[in-house]
Order: C-alpha cells, then sequence, then structure tokens
C-alpha cells in the first residue's frame, strides 16, 4: 500500500473478507469504499467505484474499531513508561481507534489546562482518537472536588478516579452530584481502601500458600454496592470499571432490573487468569484488582456473554522494566496489554468460552454505547475499522510489541489475531507490513 493512503483525501477500497458489525451481523464483503475520512459507498456500488488503493481482504474479518474504555497512556509524565505517540501506536496495532485516557497523568488531569495539553499532544501524536477522563477529585487525592465545569468544557468524555479510590463516603456523593449537573458519566474502579489495605493479591488460596498480602472480594463489593445507592439517589450515570468478583456482577444486575442507570467494563485479563497466575512470583501479573478465582472468572465471561457487562476493556498500564523487576509486593501494578487484547479474546472463543459476536460487540458497540456513541460500518459513518485475520497467528516478543510496556500477558507462545489494517478516522493508523 503506497503512503497516498494515509492522505485523507484519498480513496481506498476494501474488498473480500467478512463484515462483522457491532451486533454481531456477519455477512461477505463485496467491497468497501472510504474517501475523506467516511464510509462512501457498500457493497456492488463500492465495487465498481474505482480507488486510489485497494487492499484484499480475503481471509479477514472487517469490523469497527475497538474502543478501550480504560488506557494509561503516560503522558503528561516523564516518557519512561511511554507517550501518547507509543501508546497510540501500540493501540492501533491492537485494532483499537479510539481510547479513553485515564486521567493518572503528572500532573493529573484535575483541570481544563491539562485536558487541553493532552487533546493537543494527541492531535499531533496520536495514531488513534483519545478522548480524555478527568479525575473527579484533585490530584485524585479523594478530598476536594475537582473543576468539572472546567473539564466537561475542555472535551472530557467523563470523570473518574483512575485506579484511586475516594475514603469519604460524603465525597463520593458530592462528585455524583456535581457529575450529574455537567451530564458526564462517573468511572470508578470500585475499592474500599480501608478492606484492600497493603494487598496486592486475591485473598485465596494462593495468597495463603504463598505468604502473600490479600485483597478479599468484599473491598471490591461494598463499594459497588455503595457507588450503586448513591447513583440511584443522585441519579448520576455510574459506570463501575474493571470488575474482577462474580457477588459483582450480581449486584450490578440487580441495579439494572431496578432501572439505575450503571453499566460495566472488565479487564480483559481478568477473563483468562486467575490467582493460580501468580503462583510462580510472577510480577506481571501483579495487577489491581487482583486476579482472583476460577469461580469469579466464570462469572465475569457470563456477564460479558449476557450483556450484563457492557465492554472488555485492555486496563493498558505500560511500565519501564524496572517497575517489574522486584520481588512481587515491590513491583507495580499493571499489565501491557492493549496489543494482545483482541488475540486474549480470540482464545477465548476457541475455547467456546466466549462467542465472536460476542466478543466484538464487547470491544465495539458496548463500550462505545457508554460513551453515548456509535461503533458501526454503514455508509456515511467515520472510517473507524479494524481488519483482522482471526486464523493467523503472531508471537508477542520485545521485536513484535509497540508499547514502551513489554509485560504482556503473554509472551514468547503464539496467539491467534493478526491484525493486518487498522484505520481511524479514514487514515491508516496500523498497517501489517504483509497487507
Amino acid at each position: 500500500m503506497s503512503r497516498s493512503v494515509r492522505d485523507s483525501g484519498a480513496s481506498l477500497k476494501i474488498v473480500g473478507g467478512r463484515l462483522l458489525d457491532s451486533q454481531g451481523t456477519d455477512v461477505e464483503n463485496t467491497a468497501l469504499l472510504i474517501k475523506d475520512g467516511r464510509i462512501v459507498a457498500m457493497g456492488e456500488t463500492a465495487a465498481r467505484a474505482g480507488a486510489d488503493e485497494t487492499v484484499n481482504a480475503e481471509g479477514c474479518v472487517i469490523s469497527p474499531g475497538f474502543v478501550d474504555l480504560h488506557c494509561n497512556l503516560r503522558e503528561p509524565g516523564n516518557g519512561q513508561k511511554g507517550n501518547i505517540e507509543s501508546e497510540t501506536r501500540a493501540a492501533a496495532h491492537g485494532g483499537f481507534t479510539t481510547v479513553c485516557a485515564s486521567p493518572e497523568t503528572s500532573p493529573v488531569n484535575d483541570s481544563g489546562a491539562v485536558t487541553n495539553l493532552i487533546r493537543d499532544l494527541a492531535s499531533n501524536r496520536a495514531s488513534v482518537h483519545v478522548l480524555p477522563v478527568g479525575a473527579i477529585t484533585r490530584g485524585l487525592e479523594g478530598e476536594l472536588l475537582s473543576d468539572m465545569a472546567g473539564l466537561a468544557a475542555a472535551g472530557c468524555v467523563a470523570v473518574g478516579n483512575g485506579g484511586r479510590g475516594v475514603r469519604n463516603a460524603r465525597v463520593l456523593r458530592r462528585c455524583m452530584a456535581y457529575a450529574q449537573t455537567f451530564g458526564l458519566t462517573v468511572m470508578f474502579r470500585p475499592e474500599n481502601q480501608a478492606l484492600a489495605a497493603d494487598g496486592y493479591a486475591h485473598d485465596g488460596l494462593v495468597t495463603s500458600r504463598l505468604g502473600l498480602l490479600g485483597i478479599p472480594e468484599v473491598a471490591e463489593t461494598t463499594a459497588v454496592m455503595e457507588m450503586i445507592l448513591l447513583a440511584e439517589e443522585t441519579g448520576a450515570r455510574l459506570h463501575l470499571s474493571q470488575l474482577s468478583c462474580a457477588r459483582s456482577v450480581e449486584m450490578l444486575a440487580e441495579a439494572r432490573s431496578r432501572g439505575i442507570a450503571v453499566t460495566a467494563d472488565v479487564a480483559i485479563h481478568q477473563l483468562l487468569f486467575t490467582e493460580d497466575a501468580l503462583a510462580g512470583f510472577d510480577s506481571r501479573f501483579h495487577v489491581r484488582p487482583p486476579l482472583r478465582s476460577e469461580r469469579d472468572r466464570k462469572a465475569l465471561l457470563a456477564g460479558v456473554r449476557d450483556g450484563v457487562i457492557d465492554a472488555i476493556t485492555s486496563q493498558h498500564q505500560p511500565h519501564d522494566t524496572a517497575a517489574k523487576q522486584a520481588p512481587l509486593a515491590a513491583t507495580e501494578p499493571g499489565l501491557s496489554t492493549i496489543e494482545s487484547v483482541l488475540s486474549l479474546g480470540l482464545e477465548l472463543v476457541e475455547l467456546n468460552e466466549l462467542g465472536l459476536p460476542e466478543l466484538m460487540r464487547a470491544l465495539t458497540s458496548g463500550p462505545a454505547s457508554v460513551l453515548g456513541r456509535n461503533a458501526r460500518l454503514a455508509e456515511g459513518e467515520v472510517a473507524d475499522l479494524c481488519v483482522f485475520d482471526p486464523e493467523h497467528y503472531w508471537t508477542p516478543a520485545d521485536d513484535t510489541l509497540v508499547s514502551v510496556g513489554r509485560h504482556a500477558p503473554v509472551t514468547g507462545r503464539e496467539v491467534p489475531g493478526v491484525v493486518r489494517l487498522t484505520l481511524a478516522g479514514g487514515k491508516v493508523a496500523w498497517q501489517h507490513p504483509a497487507t
């Protein structure tokens, strides 16, 4: 493919392959024509039209671009763990066309000035769309409310606590009420900090055997219940981020049955791995919330299949090598996941634990709906799409990963799903060398 495709005015035609839209509809692709950043024709009309470049997608799936609700881009920051350029390039490698930038930056994104800085940096350096999430309290310290009016005016799509807690329930209530005033969705990772204390692994059999400090399930479930009740009272749109417990899924379903406006997501690694991943003191799997039991894993999968859990997120947290080279308790939590979300999801499909339409929904229309947006392939829509080959394999390794973080959940072994092409706004964000 020539460089002309990267110009917004050039036209691109994708022929062959299967169109799998966000609702699971699967049809043979005659042709898809893209010009000026949008899908301008489909089917026979597109097939008859001329184009500057043509891509043959035989054997591939063409889907809407993936949407990630929680991604750490590490900028603004010192750049040691990554930056907007490197991590959005990694996102495009994984098939993502939109990422919500966590407020956990340096400085914290708690003002319109920082939001504007992120948007300016993204407009110049990002490969994909970057949607800032603002901090719900100043400095993410859980005490004073941030300037939500300024954050909303600067373009934040939501406000949240990143990976930190809000200890004071009175402050949490005020946060929700204030966010509701400005029509902002509140994204919270539920964790009762007093109950979590100094823990860093699931409080179960593995922690008992290895002598690790555990985080009990109730540290999450009490926070989930508190947040649901406060959302019900204040009328705030609540999004529960990165659930890890079976009981949390049950409470989420019950809240929805009562008409409470609450959505949720789960990190991809919670759907494949359990507390057993820490049995060899593998610091990669020091994550928060921690990997829990097989029962929890199966309940989370059921939540995705049933649509109770709206989205699968990467929870991408790139680290430098030193951050993971220490005794387990001293390492920094987080996995570098965004490049392998699709592949891990396809492994679940191979295991018959998740259907391909369900996986696509959780990566496209589900997260898009949380943001009040669409993710579909249709004439007139912005050309945010991913072309991937589900039958070919690749091996995550230092020479194949794009992110600064090399601590992917699977390294050194083959995984399914090679992303051939990612278009964000009609422009090439990622192109496999063989495409």
